[in-house]
């Protein structure tokens, strides 16, 4: 039996491979979704991939995730910034959660360098374009994030 996992994207991830390819890369996010659901599999994880520009539905999501006590990849965009509310549902986490992002926050402009949701995740990953998600998914597999 694979174990379930969400991996949650939060504003303007589904314009993936044609938001600003310089900074986040040329895969789309259907390409985005193949891969994690793709490596998933062979890491016995069953992979569900969501993109929300709402913020209450990505905060549902989280509560979703604490009542079945699902891991999570989550991207939250630029919600990772200001986001309380998303901080507060990530913190009532049951299980491990991973952050990740595509791009390395503390190489861009300086507001991109504060997460408020750091320091309630498992850990981050930062800076290896779709593969910040992948070594993601590898950890959860791993029991490497708590």
């Amino acid at each position: 039996m694979s174990r379930r996992v969400l991996v949650l994207n939060g504003p303007n991830l589904g314009r993936l491979g044609s938001r600003e390819p310089d900074v986040y890369g040329s895969t789309s996010y259907a390409g985005l979704v193949e891969r994690c659901t793709a490596l998933g599999g062979e890491l016995g994880l069953d992979v569900e991939v969501r993109e929300t520009n709402d913020e209450g539905e990505l905060i549902r999501w989280l509560h979703e995730a604490a009542d079945g006590a699902v891991p999570v990849v989550i991207n939250p965009g630029a919600f990772t910034h200001y986001s309380y509310g998303l901080r507060d549902a990530a913190a009532q986490r049951t299980a491990p959660l991973v952050e990740v992002h595509i791009s390395n926050p503390y190489a861009r402009e300086e507001f991109r360098h504060t997460s408020v949701i750091a320091a309630v995740a498992s850990g981050t990953v930062a800076g290896f374009g779709i593969g910040s998600y992948l070594m993601a998914l590898r950890a959860l597999a791993e029991g490497t994030a708590d």
